[in-house]
């Protein structure tokens, strides 16, 4: 089943969208919103999936699904926080500014509280005020969540996840180190991040969902380019259960929290920092790692962060090259 929200009013117009992502159907009278649909779940899951066989079988209503028309899954969501399971990232940037890594991270996950009042829709321009904040991209993939109770373990994490999608996360590069250096987490340097124009439950993704984690190619392009195609089932330290535990260690989660996976990034072949596409790699998911793999090797970065007109697209195809999210193709626009 695949669920989108319409650009309508500050929450959207909940619809169900067919798998190959032609066709919608509107699910106003099951739920208005997706919010509302998390809310009561177990109760209103059923009906919603009927809905989505009827419009697989051409039974109800539809409309052609126009992704420029779709606003972020969650427009707004209770809850969004990022953590960092693909460690092999992690550890790339901290070589490359000459920092330990710490043993506990490889154990132990890192997750920070992001702003979920407002995300963009997957079309919406990445709106910069200030080239010299270092814009980048993040392609990652994220889960939604039920309610989830206080002290879970993994096992009981996974059966929490309602949804997954993908997310662009962006960040002000610059902005960071400063911000860390007080102690206290990101703010300015997290502006707000883009969803996927859908989202699909772990029943639907088949084989490709697997022990809390998504397996495919996660297809990045910057300005029409390959740059990144890293497995997202490949190199993840840790899975979405132990994410969804670690952040449900002192609280419960509510209905409709998003977590994020992390930058998704692949070690090569041969253990090392990975290869650009273009080398016969798997690319970077961010420009922030590619920099680092320059800085290592050759001693400096040389890959600039994202300026007004550049355009970055994340998305992941099935085996028959159908897109399973819809594409997140955002531009970057001086504000």
């Amino acid at each position: 089943m695949k669920l989108a929200s319409l650009k309508h009013g500050r929450d959207g117009r909940l619809v169900l969208v067919s798998n190959d992502l032609a066709w919608f159907t509107d699910a106003f009278l099951i739920a208005p919103t997706l919010q509302a649909a998390l809310d009561d779940w177990d109760r209103l899951e059923p009906d919603l999936r009927a809905l989505a066989e009827s419009l697989e079988h051409g039974g109800v209503p539809r409309g052609r699904f126009h992704e420029r028309e779709a606003a972020a899954p969650l427009p707004r969501a209770y809850q969004w926080a990022d953590g960092s399971a693909y460690v092999n990232h992690v550890a790339l940037v901290r070589q490359a500014r000459g920092a330990e890594m710490p043993d506990s991270f490889w154990t132990d996950p890192l997750m920070y509280q992001g702003g979920s009042d407002g995300f963009l829709a997957p079309r919406d321009p990445i709106p910069l005020a200030d080239e010299s904040w270092g814009c980048d991209l993040e392609a990652e993939v994220v889960v939604v969540t039920s309610d989830v109770p206080q002290g879970v373990t993994r096992e009981e994490a996974l059966d929490c996840i309602r949804l997954v999608g993908l997310v662009n996360d962006v960040s002000l590069r610059n902005l960071i180190p400063a911000e860390l250096a007080k102690g206290f987490g990101f703010v300015q340097s997290k502006p707000a991040s883009a969803l996927s124009p859908v989202f699909v439950t772990p029943r639907a993704l088949g084989g490709r969902w697997a022990d809390g984690k998504l397996k495919g190619e996660l297809n990045v392009q910057l300005n029409g380019a390959e740059f990144g195609k890293a497995d997202t089932g490949t190199d993840m330290t840790f899975d979405f259960g132990a994410l969804i535990a670690h952040l449900a260690k002192t609280r419960a989660l509510c209905a409709g929290t998003i977590i994020g996976s992390g930058t998704v990034s692949n070690r090569d072949a041969d253990g090392g920092p990975g290869k650009p596409v273009s080398d016969g790699g798997l690319g970077y998911s961010c420009i922030a790692e590619v920099r680092t793999v320059e800085t290592i090797l050759r001693g400096k970065a040389e890959t600039p962060f994202l300026k007004a007109g550049d355009t970055v697209r994340i998305e992941m195809l099935d085996d028959h090259h159908h897109s399973i999210f819809g594409a997140i193709e955002q531009t970057v626009a001086a504000v």
